[in-house]
């Protein structure tokens, strides 16, 4: 639905710069009325007119020029906001369809640690009932297994609401029924340096803000030449009679053609306060123009930099969740064979489940700032 509401804003600009390029034609209008009269020296008598007249207003200093030129660079920025609309929304849809994923592989998570320490816990108490554990060593098994359970319940809720977040997104009612079907993308390919700045030029917000400069500057010159004196023809033909039938028989049989100059001799000042207004409405979007680059620029900065860093720390991950799992499968056969104590498994079981938990989140993180160095491109979604 949001995106929806740029289209609506686009016709609209649309529709102010056909009405701007009306005030370059002449204006035509045809006028019928009749009256009745009656008077002591007249007697009762009834007066059909009709008449057809035409203005023009002769854009002496470019005023109707100007404000053309500023309604075509709105509807030139309404068209870049919508175009901004649909990547923002594009953008948001992946992300929140990663974050499901990750939500998806945290509950899968969930279950297997949750799985994994009941069976410690059934090894546990399998061995204090021949008298080679204690109750405490049950008792602590017992609270990772709770935690395990607690967590689970926590990864269900953080699913569900990624699910609707992502109904939510597509336009539909936010339900918990939404799952990601397939695997994660692949990120073999690297992003290449030396990414060229003439980039930023396809991005619609930095255009947008560009074409706001371009709109305001025409309506400088809209201000300024407001100053200056207006020209206008105007030209008139009509005809009257006391005869509906004769009027409609009958041609026009007076006309009149007027030149006019118009310049108002005082109003306080009130065109060079509009002209001062503009002026620095211009200078602001200048200013806005500059925030928008330098964001833009911002954004693509960060986003390179947080692709070499999480792709290093992704790798690291990798490599410490295979030596954590070693270690895990290792130190459980040892407890099982009775050379190791029940701490050192419970630490191992805990290091594999927190190493593959920072992996899932590193894995969505490269995955949705890919997402976000696309749309700081402005490449497109």
């Amino acid at each position: 639905p949001d995106v929806r509401l740029s289209p609506a804003r686009l016709e609209e600009a649309g529709f102010n710069t056909r009405r701007a390029k009306i005030a370059r034609f002449p204006s035509l209008t045809g006028t019928a009325s009749t009256s009745r009269s009656d008077s002591a020296l007249r007697p009762e008598a009834t007066l059909f007119e009709a008449s057809l007249d035409a203005g023009w207003e002769i854009d002496v200093w470019g005023r109707i020029r100007a404000g053309v030129t500023a309604s075509t660079a709105d509807q030139a920025a309404a068209a870049a906001d919508y175009d901004a609309a649909r990547q923002s929304i594009a953008a948001q849809t992946m992300q929140g369809w990663f974050d499901l994923a990750a939500a998806q592989d945290f509950l899968a998570l969930s279950q297997r640690r949750l799985a994994s320490f009941e069976q410690t816990e059934r090894s546990v108490s399998r061995r204090r009932d021949e008298g080679r554990a204690s109750l405490a060593d049950l008792e602590l098994t017992r609270s990772d297994t709770s935690s395990a359970r607690a967590d689970l319940e926590l990864r269900r809720d953080q699913r569900d609401q990624a699910a609707r977040t992502m109904q939510a997104l597509t336009g539909s009612y936010p339900s918990a029924d939404y799952k990601t079907r397939g695997g994660w993308p692949s990120l073999r390919r690297t992003v290449r340096a030396g990414i060229p700045s003439d980039l930023l030029r396809q991005r619609p917000d930095v255009d947008a803000a560009y074409q706001r400069i371009r709109a305001d500057d025409a309506r400088v010159q809209v201000a300024h030449a407001a100053l200056f004196p207006s020209f206008a023809l105007t030209a008139s033909g009509g005809q009257s009679s006391s005869a509906l039938t004769e009027l409609a028989r009958r041609g026009f049989s007076s006309w009149s053609l007027l030149g006019s100059l118009s310049q108002p001799l005082f109003d306080a000042g009130a065109r060079r306060a509009d002209l001062g207004a503009a002026g620095k409405r211009a200078e602001q979007s200048y200013q806005q123009y500059r925030t928008t680059v330098l964001n833009a620029l911002r954004e693509v900065e960060t986003a390179l930099g947080s692709e070499r860093y999480l792709r290093t720390e992704e790798t690291a991950r990798l490599q410490a969740f295979s030596a954590a799992r070693r270690a895990e499968e290792r130190t459980r056969r040892d407890f099982e064979a009775g050379i190791t104590e029940l701490l050192n498994l419970l630490t191992a079981q805990r290091q594999v489940f927190a190493t593959e938990e920072r992996t899932i989140t590193l894995r969505a993180a490269r995955l949705k700032n890919r997402v976000a160095l696309a749309l700081a491109l402005g490449k497109g979604l």
